[in-house]
């Protein structure tokens, strides 16, 4: 075995944490101390951690009874893996890709002798095929396991380069600095959501025959009147009829039986050399950008300190939830927010070149 190629298996992937918090961070909790406020109390954080090429600062706001979401940060010394895993209808899916498609991943670069888009989109792969095979095995006994899915966002940097892959709305974006200090956002992925004009396009020329496949339903875009995301992992009755529910749960009732899949696993991918002007990269779920512009983010990233930044990102988008809802901020802790999770780099001056 080569021996950077041993770094990969052993020292570069060690984990130094898995977040998939149902409780508070054993470190300090939100990082809010004694003086935490009720609505801190669905707010898990981790406020300051170094990887390989900088630091990251991390959190999560459960939005339902159960927590759906899960996320990782895996780092080493020379290489670091970031995951966000927004679940929907259940759990099972983002904790299968929590506890898969890493592993995954590093046995395929293992085996290629290095990372690359086609390890990366194998990982992906080989983590679609793993959950349909325990959807397989249990939905029998489950029914309702069929319809459990998850986006799945993920970034990994590996010499000087920044790989990104991602299924659904989740999206990563980068805090670019212009001139002497001004930051400016960059989108690096695309969001597969059937609110996006581009994706309901996309879903028509794949369906031609079917008038239905994206309805809008009280006024909002819907993959066959049930789901906006286009990508994800899981959600196999969209893509196998082999999957197909009982027409009596009609809250996911197809008028029609499945011909073809409609959703797909296929991740959008792709590279980004690290550059001096990246200053940051924030990945998070939909839950943020809904209520914060890339443009916003990246200024609260920039013109705050590192310690507690994801925690502050977070309460930012809640405060502006509760301004256009007119609702206290600890109810929207309860009913309307999604994980979202916050990863940043500083440059440091072996990747500047």
């Amino acid at each position: 075995m080569w021996p950077w190629l041993e770094k990969i298996a052993s020292a570069c992937w060690d984990r130094v944490r898995r977040f998939a918090p149902t409780r508070r961070d054993e470190d300090g909790g939100s990082g809010s101390g004694s003086g935490a406020d009720a609505d801190d109390l669905l707010l898990w954080s981790r406020d300051l951690g170094r990887h390989a090429a900088g630091d990251f600062s991390f959190a999560v706001v459960q939005a339902n009874e159960v927590l759906e979401d899960h996320s990782q940060v895996e780092t080493g010394a020379a290489a670091t893996f970031v995951g966000v895993y927004d679940g929907h209808g259940g759990a099972e899916a983002s904790r299968f890709i929590s506890n898969h498609l890493s592993a995954h991943l590093v046995r395929l670069a293992q085996e290629s002798g290095t990372v690359s888009e086609n390890v990366v989109r194998s990982a992906f792969s080989a983590t679609e095929e793993g959950f349909l095979s325990l959807v397989r095995r249990t939905h029998l006994i489950k029914p309702s396991i069929s319809a459990i899915g998850s986006c799945c966002l993920v970034g990994v940097i590996w010499r000087k380069t920044l790989y990104l892959a991602n299924l659904g709305d989740s999206r990563a974006v980068v805090g670019c600095l212009v001139g002497s200090n001004k930051i400016v956002a960059e989108q690096l992925t695309r969001d597969h959501n059937a609110s996006v004009e581009e994706v309901r396009q996309e879903l028509r020329s794949l369906h031609p025959d079917d008038s239905q496949i994206v309805v809008l339903k009280n006024g909002v875009w819907r993959i066959k009147g049930i789901i906006q995301v286009s990508r994800s992992i899981g959600d196999a009755y969209l893509k196998k009829q082999e999957f197909a529910l009982d027409p009596s749960i009609t809250r996911f009732h197809l008028s029609e039986p499945l011909r073809r899949p409609v959703l797909t696993s296929e991740p959008s991918i792709s590279t980004r050399p690290i550059c001096p002007q990246d200053s940051f990269v924030i990945f998070a779920s939909d839950g943020l950008w809904e209520h914060l512009t890339n443009q916003q983010a990246v200024e609260i990233v920039h013109n705050n300190p590192r310690e507690g930044i994801a925690r502050r990102l977070i309460k930012a988008a809640l405060k502006e939830a509760a301004r256009k809802r007119e609702m206290r901020r600890g109810m929207l802790l309860l009913l309307n927010f999604q994980f979202v999770g916050l990863w940043s780099q500083e440059v440091p001056p072996a990747f500047q070149g």
